[in-house]
């Protein structure tokens, strides 16, 4: 693809669900995406703006060549690893991927005339305790992460922060809540190995193409009883991480800021929605709950929308139904465990 005048952005992990979104949200905005990624969880299929660069997150020599090779100014730095049960056991893995590959990352944009960072965190840094069951989260809320994953997303933020104190680098940390739906063009979706989400497993088992869904848990001191999360659909997300890179900050500058449409929709929401979408009811078994589901997670984005002038847009869920449906019915590439049929437990996400 001709870059011609367009800066270059470097997207770390472009390859994956929500790099790969917001790759296309910078080709759209006049940037020039180089993703860098190692396809280990990504897909080469997803990577259709911009050029693309294969490397570990941790090998700072690619890093930093890639960085000079295409005239970098800012990064968006994705890559790492995200499954948080996967963490509980593997932990020296994950904190070899998220925090060794982002002290790489640091280390290879230093001086070389990159100066903003945005960085994938996580509302896993809140964790579980501390608020009550309908509580909405800002970002002043206690950090106390729940697992591995958490720590090492919290100990990214610490690090990029006294980075941008120690060497002027202006960074935005972007704290996801529930990342779902797909691109309307059908180009881009999520293609999870396995897939342990809510909305693409429900989705699965309401076109016969996966196992009954599992509901853990409907004694919750929830509306319905069951868990509430916060689903901020794809498309937003990216255009989060644009804002991010657009907003003014002065040099040195370390800001956080929650990305959610700030409104908590229930299992048996999503289960109802993924029914009137598809047109036909999702099977589904309701369980016992699950250790460490809290009863609601949802964000106070009013931050966001000060500090990048940015709020949700497509998020209503029946939107985010249907655009995930449009992606499941004919997913472009890799369709998965919800295609293979065996047998995985959603999270209520």
């Amino acid at each position: 693809m001709n870059r011609g005048s367009k800066p270059a952005v470097l997207v770390t992990g472009g390859a994956g669900y929500i790099g790969a979104h917001t790759a296309k949200a910078l080709h759209e905005q006049g940037y020039f995406p180089v993703v860098y990624d190692d396809l280990s969880s990504g897909f080469r299929e997803a990577v259709r703006w911009g050029e693309f660069v294969h490397g570990d997150i941790r090998d700072g020599r690619a890093l930093a060549e890639t960085v000079e090779a295409h005239r970098i100014k800012a990064v968006i730095h994705f890559a790492g690893l995200i499954e948080v049960g996967r963490s509980v056991v593997r932990p020296d893995l994950f904190w070899d991927v998220n925090v060794g590959g982002t002290i790489s990352l640091l280390a290879a944009i230093r001086d070389r005339g990159v100066d903003r960072l945005v960085f994938s965190s996580s509302a896993a840094v809140y964790g579980q305790g501390g608020r009550g069951p309908l509580e909405t989260i800002p970002e002043a809320a206690p950090k106390a992460p729940a697992s591995p994953y958490g720590d090492t997303k919290l100990a990214c933020e610490w690090m990029i922060a006294a980075e941008c104190r120690a060497y002027g680098l202006s960074a935005v940390a972007l704290r996801y809540f529930n990342a779902a739906g797909a691109d309307p063009s059908g180009a881009i979706g999520e293609a999870h190995e396995p897939e342990t989400h809510l909305i693409p497993l429900a989705i699965a088992a309401a076109l016969g193409r996966g196992p009954a869904l599992s509901v853990f848990g409907t004694d919750y001191d929830t509306p319905d009883g069951t868990c509430l999360r916060d689903y901020i659909h794809v498309n937003d997300l990216a255009a989060a991480h644009v804002a991010a890179l657009k907003a003014d900050l002065a040099a040195g500058c370390f800001e956080t800021a929650n990305v959610g449409a700030g409104q908590g929709r229930s299992v048996l929401e999503v289960v109802a929605a993924v029914a009137r979408a598809v047109g036909r009811p999702v099977p589904h078994a309701i369980g016992a709950r699950r250790a460490g589901d809290p009863p609601s997670l949802v964000a106070d984005p009013s931050y966001a929308r000060e500090l990048l002038g940015w709020a949700a847009e497509r998020s209503e869920l029946d939107q985010i139904v249907a655009d995930a449906l449009r992606w499941e019915a004919q997913p472009a590439y890799s369709t998965g465990a919800r295609a293979a049929g065996r047998t995985v437990q959603a999270a209520p996400r």
